[in-house]
């Protein structure tokens, strides 16, 4: 199993439990793939670059874990589909 880092950024008008429904729904598809997620930083709200669908604020949160390359796509193809992801970035970890 290989190391990743996940970072992703949410809209800021969801409320603490969607966030926490978001992350569960991201932790579970890496445990379902017998990953393992490491640690799981929040950042908080943050100030966007740029403006993204109207917002100019985001929350970001980095989730690290080790999986497979099944894992990566399936978390990718999820985030994807999800409303409430702003933007998403999944980096393999040096060993």
């Amino acid at each position: 199993m290989r190391k990743y880092e996940l970072i992703y950024v949410i809209a800021p008008d969801i409320d603490e439990e969607g966030q926490a429904t978001l992350q569960n729904k991201l932790t579970g598809i890496v445990e379902q793939g017998q990953g393992q997620v490491a640690e799981i930083k929040e950042w908080g709200k943050q100030r966007l670059a740029y403006e993204i669908n109207d917002h100019r604020e985001g929350i970001y949160t980095e989730i690290h874990f080790s999986g497979d390359g099944d894992v990566v796509a399936e978390l990718d193809r999820i985030i994807k589909i999800t409303e409430g992801f702003l933007r998403h970035i999944v980096v393999r970890r040096e060993e």
